[in-house]
């Protein structure tokens, strides 16, 4: 199976159409058709359905979409990490993070960085633990910055120096907003939105089992698209403190959680793991930005 097999299965995929495809990737569309076909007869698999005038995935045809994602991200990360080895005018890191105003440290570091390294490209992708440590596993990304206690079996890290403050974000003319904070018989009664993620290993922490008590109407991955859900009168979002600007100035307020609520962030990397010279000069710098 070859990459550029690949940059043309995806490009098909992108553009819904050979002809389209073809014109993009400056090859003729008989040739385009006869790669895909030849790609589906190396997998023994269909991997589009065929219109008239378009083309879609079938179920085989999305699994390799992302698996070649992935697979070409690597590719790409491998011959940068070649063209940085003898001297370092550019190239490009892959970080995965998680949303926390902790991730000053990462953009600190990032711009103390670019003062000397002006041509390094960051290639920033925000998700939960579970979405970027398989991408880190996968060798996609150089390191991550996470919420949760890492897997020390496979990764090193680092603690960051600060810890996010749980809270409810809220219309300011909410009832809930006149309190200074936010205890479990209060919030019970109102519909509430939290990540995957936290309403499994961070609400427990909080109110324990009680937590099954909580009305939770929707679970989001992006912190952003629970405060749009807010400002509509879905319900209350359960997340850090700082991720918006959340004050008299906004559309909503913040309360902290009572008793407080706290959660850690780490930046890990995989064991064994031999940094390229760009992703080992931006570690260096994040511990600076630590103080370590």
């Amino acid at each position: 199976m070859e990459i550029r097999v690949l940059r043309y299965f995806l490009e098909a995929a992108r553009e819904g159409n050979m002809t389209r495809a073809a014109e993009r990737l400056h090859v003729t569309q008989p040739t385009l058709s006869k790669q895909i076909k030849e790609l589906e007869n190396e997998l023994g698999k269909k991997l589009f359905h065929r219109g008239a005038t378009s083309i879609s995935l079938t179920e085989e045809g999305m699994i390799l979409r992302k698996r070649a994602e992935d697979l070409l991200s690597i590719a790409d990360k491998i011959e940068n990490e070649f063209k940085s080895m003898d001297h370092i005018t550019g190239g490009t890191v892959s970080i995965g993070c998680a949303e926390s105003k902790l991730i000053k440290y990462l953009g600190n570091a990032v711009h103390s960085l670019n003062e000397t390294y002006p041509n390094i490209h960051y290639n920033i992708i925000s998700g939960n633990t579970e979405q970027v440590t398989e991408k880190l596993d996968n060798g996609v990304l150089d390191m991550a910055f996470i919420v949760e206690p890492p897997d020390l079996s496979k990764y090193n890290y680092l603690e960051l120096p600060e810890h996010d403050i749980w809270g409810v974000y809220m219309p300011k003319d909410h009832p809930l907003a006149k309190k200074e904070g936010i205890m479990f018989d209060e919030l019970a009664p109102y519909p509430i939105m939290i990540s995957e993620q936290s309403a499994r290993f961070d609400l427990p922490r909080w109110c324990g089992e009680r937590a099954e008590q909580l009305n939770i109407v929707a679970n989001f991955n992006l912190a952003n698209n629970g405060f749009v859900f807010v400002r509509c009168g879905v319900g209350l979002a359960l997340g850090f403190e700082g991720i918006i600007e959340a004050n008299n100035n906004s559309s909503l307020v913040f309360r902290p959680l009572i008793p407080e609520l706290h959660t850690s962030m780490y930046a890990i990397w995989k064991k064994y793991q031999v940094f390229t010279p760009i992703a080992c000069l931006l570690a260096n710098e994040i511990k600076k930005e630590m103080g370590i």
